[in-house]
């Protein structure tokens, strides 16, 4: 089987396992019921991305055994993936205690974290910084940090999947780059192209107005995923790592510069809010779609671009990382991110 009949096998499976997985969910009446909290109208099946995590974990074994994925990533990805898919899926169904969700998120970072070898040094200004032990908390934290976000930014229509798809697209141009320059990084892109596919068979349903929600199983794992490939990407190029953080960068800083404001205020940064600068600007567009495409936009037009520049090595990571997000923090203030309901 060839890559690209591989990949088209993967979007239509994810496209007939999502349409499964709404009928399960109607039956089972896991439906998103609107509250004062909620960015939609009506009540909405939820759970849909565990067609996401499955189609994608099971396609890994075959790029193993065509020698396009080596094994070490795949354990990392299939052990966190797996793990974090299942955890929210439970949740899903019914609640678990944060403090048992965030002891099997760890888990998942860690056994990700081994096969991986940990952080690799960051590459900073010329300079290679090895920050050993702390090094791998560090790397944990932000593993964790990331499959949160993912589902805290989860909270309309498309979101997710549109901004998963694009920085999938950025990470694979970029291995596709560096093999044109000169420095051969075979099949690296299959991976990231990959998540995409699968992703895409699930937007068709979840594309505004969405007939079926992401819920924690599939946010939760496309953060952790997305974690994982940028540590690899640094592990193959070291200022790739800065390239990723760009690509993410609307994800990070709406949900950390919303956090950060809430839990300055007294705020119990835990419970469900609608804050975030994505649901201020849904309301004030009144619908899901133009904030949705915007995401899109800015990934293109904006993160993109930067990202291929620090990833050529042309531009340095931190500089590149601050310029990309300096119009992003503008953007979260103007919409009050964080700011009270």
């Amino acid at each position: 089987m060839t890559i690209y009949w591989l990949l088209v096998a993967v979007a239509c499976v994810s496209f007939c396992m999502t349409g499964v997985l709404r009928r399960y969910a109607l039956v089972r009446s896991l439906m998103d019921i609107p509250n004062a909290r909620s960015s939609h109208l009506i009540p909405t099946p939820r759970g849909g991305g565990l067609a996401i995590a499955l189609v994608f974990l099971m396609a890994l074994p075959v790029l193993v055994l065509s020698n396009m994925l080596p094994w070490n990533m795949m354990w990392a990805l299939l052990g966190a993936g797996a793990g974090v898919a299942a955890i929210g899926f439970l949740d899903d169904h019914g609640h678990i205690p944060a403090r048992w969700r965030l002891f099997g998120h760890f888990a998942s970072a860690i056994w990700a974290l081994f096969w991986l070898g940990g952080l690799p040094p960051l590459h900073l200004f010329g300079m290679s910084l090895d920050l050993g032990w702390l090094g791998y908390v560090l790397a944990a934290v932000y593993l964790v940090w990331l499959l949160n976000l993912y589902n805290f930014m989860d909270g309309i229509d498309g979101i997710a999947s549109v901004e998963a798809i694009c920085v999938c697209l950025g990470g694979a141009l970029l291995y596709m780059m560096l093999d044109h320059k000169g420095s051969p990084q075979p099949s690296l892109w299959v991976v990231p192209i990959l998540l995409v596919a699968a992703v895409g068979g699930f937007l068709f349903w979840n594309f505004p107005p969405a007939r079926i929600f992401m819920g924690d199983a599939g946010s939760g794992f496309l953060g952790v995923t997305l974690g994982i490939l940028s540590l690899q990407a640094a592990w193959v190029a070291p200022q790739l790592l800065w390239s990723w953080l760009i690509l993410l960068g609307i994800f990070i800083l709406d949900a950390s510069w919303t956090l950060i404001r809430r839990f300055l205020r007294g705020d119990r940064v835990y419970e469900a809010h609608r804050s975030h600068a994505y649901q201020y600007a849904s309301r004030w567009f009144g619908k899901h779609l133009p904030v949705t495409l915007a995401v899109l936009g800015i990934n293109l037009f904006w993160l993109f671009p930067i990202a291929l520049w620090v990833g050529l090595g042309e531009l340095e990571g931190l500089v590149g990382l601050l310029v990309a997000y300096l119009p992003l923090v503008v953007l979260a203030v103007k919409l009050k991110a964080g700011g009270l309901e």
